[in-house]
């Protein structure tokens, strides 16, 4: 089902840039080409560069706070489980 959606955006993505470059002259195709791999590739470097710095900001200081969850306190209407119960065994 995601598979489907994923396909069907990427062929209406890819129909859009199509329709788009269509009428422009090849050297006009290459030059927009061009510039789209600059712009992305530039982009792609600069996130993980920004990633890479924000890892090591503060002196690692800045870390993910893990909580423990906190035991739940049960009310105790039996003193001693089935288990215990069966094993006591009363011989008087």
């Amino acid at each position: 089902m995601i598979r489907k959606l994923i396909n069907r955006a990427n062929e209406w993505l890819e129909d859009r840039l199509r329709s788009i470059v269509r009428p422009l002259s090849p050297d006009a195709r290459v030059i927009v080409i061009l510039i789209m791999l600059l712009l992305f590739s530039g982009l792609s470097i600069y996130m993980t560069v920004s990633s890479i710095y924000n890892m090591g900001k503060k002196n690692g200081q800045q870390q993910i706070q893990i909580e423990h969850i906190k035991r739940l306190e049960l009310e105790h209407t039996q003193k001693t489980d089935s288990i215990n119960h069966k094993n006591n065994f009363n011989y008087e």
